[in-house]
């Protein structure tokens, strides 16, 4: 089995694991990646490679939660990891595009990484807050058209009230 795969049933499965057990994985596992993109966010530019082992070796992870890790970064990655078919031995980077990690943080909300204080020496206050209002807007609908009710004149311009002509059911 894949290492994402081994991953994900431990993290996700809630019908087979203790709620009380992931739980608190997940709280280990929070702590330990914010250290991580504490140390990584030191030198932004540096693209750290290596292979899952020698990563989860480098900055004092278990397999499994580097294997978290790279799944929760890859998406902000210049170059995307093989996350769905990595095993202990697969070459993998961490180089990150800092304005989509940023970004994909606050999408995430996940407020202990995008509040760090090492994004200060990255971006100004005002580069960060325009960050925050891109990356919270980009997933919200808006509707160019007003909602049109029924007794309002109907939009195809036939005239007609919009109950009677397009709002048939």
């Amino acid at each position: 089995m894949a290492l994402l795969d081994t991953w994900r049933s431990m993290a996700y499965d809630t019908k087979n694991n203790d709620r009380v057990k992931m739980q608190q994985m997940w709280n280990d596992y929070f702590k330990e990646e914010k250290r991580v993109y504490q140390e990584l966010l030191k030198n932004p530019d540096e693209v750290v490679k290596g292979t899952v082992k020698e990563l989860a070796e480098k900055y004092n992870l278990s397999i499994m939660y580097m294997t978290a890790f790279l799944d929760g970064i890859n998406e902000s990655l210049v170059e995307a990891n093989p996350i769905e078919t990595m095993e202990e031995d697969t070459e993998v980077n961490l180089g990150f595009d800092k304005e989509m990690l940023y970004k994909n943080m606050v999408d995430a909300r996940a407020d202990w990484l995008y509040n760090l204080p090492e994004w200060e020496s990255i971006f100004d206050r005002e580069k960060r807050d325009a960050l925050y209002k891109e990356a919270r807007t980009a997933n919200t609908i808006k509707h160019d058209q007003p909602k049109v009710y029924p007794n309002d004149p109907c939009p195809c311009g036939s005239g007609k009230k919009y109950k009677k002509c397009c709002g048939r059911a």
